[in-house]
């Protein structure tokens, strides 16, 4: 995401929301923890993410934030399956939800949901091109 936002600078956006409910990977407790996680930890090696980041949040379940109930109801599941139930830390579970951490969505100049894409998508490989046409 730090290769879309610097390529796109003022005509992007891109907003990073933690969220700890997938495995247990963000257990950061303030902000300077979650950014020595990601400079030190994961992905490492000095890695500083270019863009906002929000504060951690729930994505799924009876506690998450209005923003991913609304974006999940306009934008199809990427997967069909969930991964192993005793990795996700939210309940209920619903055909909908977010899978896994890294999952992306893309919104139009509007404010529309536009597209989302797996955890697995490569920023450069499968969303510049749907940024290239919102812009």
């Amino acid at each position: 995401m730090n290769a879309l936002q610097s390529k796109y600078g003022d005509k992007l956006v891109v907003i990073g929301v933690p969220c700890n409910q997938f495995g247990l990977q963000e257990p950061a407790k303030n902000h300077t923890e979650l950014m020595n996680g990601i400079k030190h930890v994961r992905p490492g090696s000095g890695f500083e993410p270019n863009f906002k980041l929000t504060a951690k949040v729930d994505v799924n379940g009876d506690n998450e934030i209005p923003l991913f109930t609304y974006l999940k109801k306009h934008c199809p599941s990427t997967r069909d399956g969930f991964g192993k139930k005793e990795d996700l830390f939210y309940h209920p579970f619903k055909n909908w939800d977010v899978r896994w951490n890294f999952e992306k969505f893309l919104i139009d100049p509007t404010g529309r949901p536009y597209m989302r894409y797996d955890p697995a998508a490569e920023p450069l490989e499968h969303i510049e091109s749907d940024v290239v046409n919102l812009i």
